[in-house]
């Protein structure tokens, strides 16, 4: 089994946390006491779900074709971004014996990204 494999829904996002004194490259982290009081967590983005739904209007067309009757509109976290967010709002899944967070985008605070300049 891969990650490949799992397919994420609708705003949530899934999240490989960090270890409490896993640092990034620019020097982001939090320290343990603000992850205990805060219930603020941070990890990286391993899959999103396509994004927010909305729905397409019906039109009597009966010459178009079967469409998808649901568009997206698309999630600000990406795959490898950090993130930091909320433990309130999001479920722990233990998957192939790793522990992940599937996170809805509302619930994630800050969003570290590397990006070429």
């Amino acid at each position: 089994m891969t990650l490949k494999t799992l397919i994420v829904i609708g705003d949530r996002v899934l999240i490989r946390p960090t270890k409490p004194d896993e640092r990034t490259e620019s020097g982001l982290y939090l320290p343990p006491g603000v992850q205990e009081k805060e219930k603020v967590q941070q990890g990286y983005v391993i899959k999103t779900g396509p994004g927010y739904a909305i729905p397409m209007p019906v039109e009597n067309e009966p010459w178009k074709g079967e469409e998808e009757q649901v568009k997206y509109v698309p999630l600000q976290a990406r795959e490898g971004d950090l993130a930091i967010f909320l433990v309130n709002g999001a479920t722990e899944v233990v998957y192939d014996g790793e522990k992940y967070f599937i996170v809805p985008q509302g619930a994630i605070l800050m969003l570290e990204r590397e990006e070429e300049l």
